[in-house]
């Protein structure tokens, strides 16, 4: 299981390469009309791993995106961020199961089956599962499978993604 890279020199932990990281690739990926949906660095037998998942509206992301962008930003990152050294780029399509983050990721999926869950219990409830009704001012509203329909706000969910019936 890999572990998560807590301390790079020079920085303030992984906040802050986090920060430095999205700041620097968000403008290669803007001129690619592509987003970021998510990011893990991991430290993996002595070397970091820099995971970028990113998406497109029209038509997804395909192999060929993913590897143009890995060399893209392979070499952005070599040339703007070298305290990284030996690291290895990996960028990926978000899978069937994206994650949800940000409100617009909720709006965009909006009549799909997602999964949530929630820091504290509502109702008595930590995870539910069912279609997005509606997100709007930071609240989600889902059709839960259990018959209820749920509000949940964005900030108090733990994890959500989209749970695609195969």
């Amino acid at each position: 299981m890999p572990l998560l890279f807590f301390s790079v020199n020079g920085f303030g932990g992984i906040m802050g390469m986090i920060d430095k990281l999205q700041e620097t690739i968000a403008p290669a990926l803007a001129d690619a009309r592509m987003e970021l949906v998510d990011m893990q660095i991991t430290a993996e037998h002595g070397q970091r791993h820099v995971r970028i998942f990113i998406d497109k509206e029209e038509g997804g992301i395909k192999l060929d995106d993913c590897a143009q962008m890995s060399r893209s930003l392979g070499t952005l990152l070599d040339e703007k961020m070298p305290e990284l050294e030996n690291y290895v780029i990996e960028v990926s399509s978000p899978g069937i199961d994206r994650v949800l983050k940000v409100e617009k990721d909720f709006k965009r999926f909006i009549g799909k089956r997602a999964q949530i869950t929630v820091f504290a219990p509502i109702n008595g409830q930590r995870n539910f599962i069912g279609t997005l009704l509606k997100c709007e001012n930071g609240m989600v509203e889902i059709d839960d499978i259990a018959g209820k329909i749920v509000g949940i706000e964005i900030s108090k969910m733990a994890r959500a993604r989209l749970d695609p019936e195969i």
